[in-house]
């Protein structure tokens, strides 16, 4: 379109008869068109030529390299995400499981740990029933000996009041069987 433009200008012009190459501008001047017309294809082939052949394909092959490269970067993006994706639902199923594992282990440690405390209560309670029942021994015999220390005591004493009251001496014998009759009754009280 724009040469058609400029074709309809240039052939405007030369109906006309400018005569601007007259006023110093030779280039207007029809006479030098043809080699002026020859020098311009000359030089536009040349840089035509020069751009095609030598610039473009240079530029075309960068632009190529450019987007095979920017191409293979995606790719590779996406096959590392991939891998990123594959590795995380790895990570996330080890995870997983040594989440299961821990917690099982620590379910047979409580398991283990309950049944030892058991063991240990039971033996410590056995234990202590047996002390019981010792201390229990130990009391009863304290008390059948303190029983008869507590009759020699009293027999002691009440020969002693009766001496003192009476001034005589009782026969032990008869003291002796008043405190066990009057012990054997009250005993019960105190066992």
């Amino acid at each position: 379109m724009k040469s058609f433009i400029s074709l309809a200008i240039a052939v405007a012009a030369i109906d006309k008869e400018l005569y601007a190459a007259e006023a110093g501008m030779p280039q207007l001047d029809p006479t030098y068109w043809a080699s002026q017309a020859f020098w311009l294809v000359l030089v536009f082939l040349i840089l035509y030529i020069s751009i095609s052949k030598f610039y473009l394909p240079k530029i075309k092959e960068n632009l190529d390299n450019r987007e095979n490269k920017i191409k293979e970067d995606i790719d590779n993006a996406s096959k590392f995400k991939k891998q990123s994706e594959v590795r995380q639902k790895e990570y996330e199923l080890i995870l997983k499981n040594a989440k299961k594992e821990v917690s099982k282990i620590l379910f047979e440690s409580k398991n283990i740990l309950d049944k030892e405390i058991k063991t240990k209560k039971e033996a410590m309670e056995k234990e202590i029933e047996k002390e019981i029942l010792k201390a229990q021994k130990e009391i009863s015999e304290l008390k059948k000996n303190s029983i008869s220390s507590v009759q020699n005591i009293s027999e002691n004493i009440v020969s002693n009041i009766i001496e003192n009251i009476s001034g005589d001496k009782l026969n032990e014998s008869s003291i002796k069987a008043t405190v066990e009759d009057i012990s054997k009754k009250n005993i019960s009280k105190f066992l």
